[in-house]
């Protein structure tokens, strides 16, 4: 038999053409990335922007967490590519009509908005070190404060406008980021599982609730780590967030599964046996019961109850760790269950899973430890906890 057939079992009528998947695990990695961003920047703008100062202990480090998860990004991408300095050609001679020709100048555009927004927000804590210190990360502190050193009451004032106005323009700039990628999966109407219009408002509202969850995680960790308080407030504040976005994607996700099942569109029962068979345990136990529902579940009866305390934190840490979980499913089953139905409209295939290979396991694992192995080193530079001195400086 040939090996492209072995590689990729199959049943009913599929081109031979389908036997091979195009996009593997790393292309769920990345818009589980984009998410992260588009839900960290998010719970920074609710602070700058919204003046919930609930957050303000988690704000700064909230913009920190998605400014390390933007730089990584573009990886999976490149790393899935064959050649990834094409990936240039995107840009330098665009097709307008592309989604994904746009990716490039929407994740130029933003990345260079974060570290903007960063420069203005740690400005005092550089011009401190900066001024304080002489040794070599003294030296490096001068160069990022880029000869700006007026700590003066007007100077603050003006870098407060500048971080409340990059906030409001990141906030679209972080939701077209990611609703980019929902709209790449919704136009594809050949495939039948992600032709939705919906699709670019899960990806979006999915996004929301990563982010949250992850920075809930990190922070609870963080404090653990630096042996502070947990400020119950702000984690409470998070919780309320997550629980609220929590329920609504999870009500756009059945809307849109059932608007899928009611269309009765050509192709329907194929749908039906792909839904009957392979999506059981990844769609319906692992991403709806085992990670929304259940995430649910725990807030509502934390929140009914006047759950205070560490009992909250860790009920609410609990919720955040399956929703990341209940999210990560849902790319993967929309970008993995998606390929797994024939374009022909009567065949499943199977998804050839590899571990060491440019597309398995290990790269896409070593792609999302990268985004939390560059906040360890950001952290150290630029500290963005409420008890540093750039935290108190705002």
């Amino acid at each position: 038999m040939d090996p492209l057939f072995a590689a990729a079992p199959f049943t009913g009528y599929v081109y031979p053409n389908e036997t091979v998947f195009p996009w593997g695990v790393l292309i769920v990695v990345y818009p589980y990335l984009t998410g992260l961003v588009a839900g960290a920047f998010t719970v920074s703008s609710l602070y700058q922007v919204f003046g919930l100062k609930q957050l303000r202990p988690v704000a700064h480090f909230a913009l920190v967490t998605s400014l390390c998860c933007m730089i990584v990004v573009p990886v999976p991408l490149l790393l899935h590519l064959g050649q990834p300095e094409r990936a240039f050609n995107a840009v330098f001679t665009p097709h307008w009509s592309s989604a994904m020709a746009m990716f490039g100048y929407f994740a130029g555009f933003y990345i260079i908005l974060l570290i903007i927004e960063t420069w203005f927000v740690f400005r005092p804590y550089m011009v401190q070190q900066a001024q304080s210190r002489k040794d070599l990360l003294g030296r490096l502190y001068h160069v990022m404060c880029l000869g700006s050193y007026d700590l003066s009451d007007k100077a603050m004032r003006y870098d407060q406008k500048w971080i409340f106005a990059l906030a409001i323009l990141g906030i679209p700039g972080a939701h077209g980021l990611h609703g980019n990628v929902g709209f790449l999966f919704g136009s594809l109407k050949s495939r039948e599982w992600w032709s939705s219009d919906l699709m670019p408002v899960i990806f979006l509202f999915s996004a929301i609730i990563s982010g949250v969850a992850l920075l809930i995680v990190l922070y609870v960790l963080s404090c653990k780590l630096r042996r502070v308080a947990v400020d119950i407030p702000c984690v409470k504040g998070m919780g309320y967030t997550l629980w609220g976005f929590m329920m609504f994607t999870l009500l756009l996700e059945l809307v849109e599964f059932g608007s899928l099942l009611y269309k009765g569109r050509e192709g329907i029962d194929m749908i039906m046996e792909f839904i009957s068979t392979k999506l059981v345990v990844p769609f319906f136990v692992l991403q709806l019961s085992i990670g929304a529902v259940t995430a649910i579940l725990i807030l509502s009866f934390l929140f009914w109850r006047h759950i205070t305390g560490r009992a909250l934190v860790a009920g609410i840490m609990l919720s955040a760790l399956l929703t990341l979980f209940s999210v990560l499913m849902m790319r993967f089953n929309v970008v993995i269950g998606g390929q797994e139905i024939s374009k022909t409209g009567k065949g499943l295939l199977t998804f050839p899973w590899e571990i060491f290979g440019r597309d398995g396991i290990l790269a896409a694992g070593s792609v999302l430890i990268a985004p939390l192995l560059l906040l360890l080193v950001m952290v150290r530079i630029l500290p963005p906890w409420q008890d540093s001195p750039a935290a108190a400086s705002h």
